[in-house]
């Protein structure tokens, strides 16, 4: 008589691991994998960047801007090229907030790396992938500092930057998991102009911030003052009696590194060094 076939232990297999019945196993190993991780590496907080994915280095824009004005004047049809000129330009102005991310980013890494701390303090954090992203973890990584990648699956690929220390590079399949660990060892947080992504992340940490909901003090940073005032009016908020005049202080405003670096550098200063006040929040 032969053996009964022995089954895999439900843990190792595929089949069960990705059925709807193990999915409270899946969240819970991206909050025990990841935690794992940033024990491992003594990462105590983060400054977190998000911003679009869609900027480029501002070098990169220009060939691409010089190479269209190029084409238009060698064909003579302006007409023809107006459309992609325009946008070309546009993206040329967004390009700058690429090349002034990286060096914030390097700047707050290279300040991070002299409290010569044992645990590492205030790594540079990011969505993992290209545009902003990219730029944060490339900054932090010129200034010889780990950086950290939260990745997230996509129907369209958003593969890791080049950038991310390697063994702080995470996917993440659920976006609410992934936004658990943006807050969770965030001190900081610096919005650079994005689109409907960037907003979700950030209207939630605000939103997190003003109910209490995160009790830490958490320094919020809008970089790009004309990009924000143009896309949302704060002011409005106030006016129409839907926040509180006092809601408005909750980030403020910077419009190059260097200022961008002494703001967050302040608060962070203030509440974590000095005082070494505001803890975790789970």
């Amino acid at each position: 008589m032969n053996a009964p076939l022995r089954q895999p232990k439900f843990y190792k297999d595929p089949k069960f691991m990705n059925s709807p019945d193990a999915r409270s196993l899946r969240i819970l190993s991206e909050y025990l994998g990841p935690l794992s991780h940033f024990h491992r590496e003594k990462i105590k907080d983060t400054i977190v960047f998000f911003g679009s994915a869609r900027a480029i280095p501002r070098s990169q824009a220009e060939k691409e801007y010089r190479e269209l004005l190029k084409a238009k004047n060698k064909s003579g049809k302006s007409s023809e090229h107006a459309g992609a000129l325009q946008r070309a330009k546009t993206r040329l102005e967004l390009a700058t907030y690429y090349d002034e991310a990286v060096e914030l980013s390097r700047l707050l890494t290279m300040w991070a790396l002299s409290l010569g701390k044992k645990a590492r303090r205030f790594v540079v954090c990011s969505g993992g992938g290209p545009g902003i992203m990219e730029a944060a973890n490339r900054g932090a990584s010129l200034a010889g500092g780990k950086t950290i990648g939260l990745n997230i699956s996509l129907p369209f690929e958003q593969a890791p930057n080049p950038y991310i220390s390697p063994e702080l590079s995470f996917e993440f399949h659920y976006f609410f998991t992934r936004k658990y660990w943006f807050a969770y060892l965030a001190k900081a947080l610096i919005v650079f102009p994005g689109g409907f992504g960037t907003l979700d992340e950030l209207m939630e940490i605000l939103t997190l911030i003003q109910t209490r909901k995160i009790s830490k003090k958490m320094v919020v940073l809008l970089y790009g003052t004309r990009y924000w005032k143009e896309l949302l009016n704060f002011d409005a908020l106030v006016r129409w009696g839907t926040v509180d005049p006092a809601d408005l202080k909750l980030f403020a405003f910077a419009d190059s590194p260097k200022k961008a670096f002494q703001i967050v550098r302040s608060g962070l200063e203030e509440h974590y060094l000095n005082s070494d006040a505001g803890g975790q929040t789970p």
